[in-house]
């Protein structure tokens, strides 16, 4: 009899444990992405660290990136209204809207892409000599990476990521 409280003690224990939210560095669910500001702030941060940048190139690399995610913004709405109305189109096998929808959310996405292409090559511009040969050596392919961290993962590209 014993025995099996001690069990059931212990697996109520174990569930409640398993319950607890853990944090992100243990495994545990990600949270809500951050905001388009803090995702600015830490890109500037992470190229500064990379590259060295002074105080008057963090704040024009800030203003690029801010002006640039501000430009994509109406090009997003129109995208998340075209992936809904595709999905729309998807349910009711409608293969002409489909093509329409679909050519539309590829010139969207290249306007994104072009928005990000210009950002990132007004923030090329801004370098010295010396930053531009460290820039060009990073795993990232050069100029093009858009929002996020230059290297491989999930990139920012202007706008909030597909749902």
């Amino acid at each position: 009899m014993q025995l099996s409280k001690f069990c059931v003690a212990a697996a109520l224990s174990a569930a409640l444990v398993l319950a607890q939210p853990r944090p992100r560095d243990a495994g545990g669910p990600p949270g809500p992405p951050p905001d388009p500001a803090t995702m600015i702030q830490n890109r500037v941060n992470h190229l500064t660290t990379l590259l060295s940048l002074t105080a008057a190139q963090q704040a024009q690399a800030t203003t690029i990136f801010t002006n640039a995610f501000n430009s994509s913004q109406s090009v997003q709405t129109s995208l998340q209204t075209d992936r809904q109305s595709l999905a729309d189109a998807v349910k009711v096998d409608n293969t002409v809207s489909i093509d329409q929808i679909a050519g539309t959310i590829g010139t969207l996405q290249g306007q994104i892409t072009a928005i990000n292409a210009k950002a990132d090559a007004a923030f090329y511009a801004i370098l010295t000599a010396d930053q531009k040969a460290k820039y060009d050596a990073l795993p990232h392919g050069g100029p093009g990476g858009g929002f996020g961290p230059p290297g491989p993962g999930p990139q920012f590209r202007g706008g909030r990521p597909p749902q």
